[in-house]
């Protein structure tokens, strides 16, 4: 078995990993990547539905809000060194063309995802780096010079500087199983728990199974725990599943759910409900659809509900509202049938259709992991990890979650390059 041993390693050749990788041997540095798998980009391959939302149209700022207040203060040195427009550009450069979608996304012309992991890789080899897959890793430590990394066929990698980048938890079949967690909590470093996020969610009602398929395109979500409280709001689609509810807007909102589970799992208590109310037609206030009702039921020819509404709920999801409402079994009522009552229990329904939540559909199901290393212990700036010098984390594995929309991987990039400016240099 041949040693393994250079100025900077790498742990873990996902989108974190092969960015860091390259960029640090362009700044001169003899790097080794270290994957655990036979390939690299096994994550990125499944990405969006194997096309690979890469990035978003926001601007840095904007991005860097939608992680949150300490999210985007954290992120903030990381989206000015390298943007959103960066990274089109960085992967034009690379032979990858993109192109703008609906809900400020960025995917490659082509459609597919193996464009952009092979960019990746064909960069990182391009730039020096060497590439060790199947070098699965038990653990790290400090070394005479540096940083040793165990691996699990017995061999110790040594170097100078260790970028660690294993991802989080979300798809454990693509290799992401959560063993970077442990690395850091053997140097005393504190990790914020770690829960599926960007994950579909379930519902034990039967009316919402039975409304699989059905995806309402504008519409606003907003999840409330047992006390009423709002925890979250997206406006971006929704998709009814045969278990629940799927789509950005829903699964944007997930980890609130998930942290409930948890902290229910770790008391031993009863499992917390939840409820996503979906606001179906977000453009009109509930004052402005009341009058547009009543101005209906006075028209000339009395005309169906389907007919007055803004939007086009199909027939399914009409009966599920009025079945809500208190309606009876009336598909499609017609305004100058509905008393000041029923009004009003309709204008409630179509602005806050409530959907009972019980949980998520957990890990093999989540795109990203919320949670992982505290960001309080770690340098914005540099992404070096306090009181370990020459250790630096970038990627998923830190305590870092947006929304879909190609922010994750944003961030993922953004985070390496820091994180191999500063390794190049030391």
């Amino acid at each position: 078995m041949s040693a393994i041993a250079s100025d900077i390693g790498v742990i873990g050749a996902g989108a974190a990993g092969m960015w860091a990788a390259a960029a640090a041997a362009r700044l001169g540095r003899s790097v080794v990547l270290l994957e655990k798998t036979p390939r690299t980009g096994t994550k990125v391959l499944a990405s969006g539905g194997t096309r690979c939302n890469l990035t978003t149209t926001l601007d840095a700022r904007h991005a860097a809000e939608l992680f949150g207040r300490e999210g985007a203060r954290f992120l903030r040195p990381a989206l000015r060194a390298v943007t959103p427009q960066d990274v089109r550009a960085r992967f034009e450069e690379w032979g990858v063309p993109t192109q703008e979608a609906p809900l400020e996304k960025i995917f490659p012309t082509s459609g597919r995802a193996r464009d952009v992991r092979d960019a990746l890789e064909h960069e990182v080899r391009a730039s020096g780096a060497r590439i060790e897959f199947e070098a699965g890793v038990l653990g790290i430590e400090r070394g005479q010079a540096g940083w040793d990394v165990v691996l699990h066929d017995g061999r110790v990698a040594r170097f100078t500087r260790l970028i660690v980048c294993p991802g989080g938890m979300s798809y454990p079949k693509t290799g992401t199983t959560g063993e970077g967690y442990a690395w850091l909590e053997r140097l005393d470093l504190p990790i914020v728990e770690p829960v599926p996020a960007l994950v579909p969610l379930s519902s034990p009602v039967e009316w919402v199974r039975e409304l699989s398929g059905i995806a309402v395109q504008d519409v606003e979500a907003r999840l409330l725990d047992e006390k009423r409280t709002l925890l979250g709001r997206r406006r971006r689609p929704v998709l009814f599943t045969h278990k629940g509810l799927s789509g950005p807007g829903a699964m944007d909102l997930s980890e609130h759910v998930a942290r409930g589970q948890a902290k229910a799992l770790r008391r031993r208590s009863a499992p917390p409900q939840f409820t996503i109310e979906l606001d179906l037609v977000p453009e009109l206030t509930r004052e402005a659809l009341r009058e547009l009702l009543i101005d209906a039921a006075g028209r000339a020819g009395a005309p169906l509900l389907s007919r007055v509404l803004p939007v086009d709920l199909p027939k399914r999801l009409l009966f599920a509202v009025t079945r809500q409402a208190g309606l009876g079994r009336e598909v499609d009522p017609r305004p100058n049938q509905l008393d000041k009552q029923a009004r009003h229990a309709l204008v409630e329904t179509l602005k806050g259709l409530s959907v009972q939540i019980d949980g998520t559909l957990g890990f093999d199901h989540a795109e990203v992991t919320a949670g992982g290393l505290a960001l309080t212990h770690v340098d914005s700036g540099t992404l070096a990890v306090k009181g370990h010098d020459g250790l630096f984390a970038c990627g998923e594995i830190l305590d870092l979650t947006g929304p879909i929309g190609g922010l994750n991987f944003q961030a993922a990039f953004a985070t390496a390059e820091l994180a191999a400016r500063a390794a190049a240099r030391g």
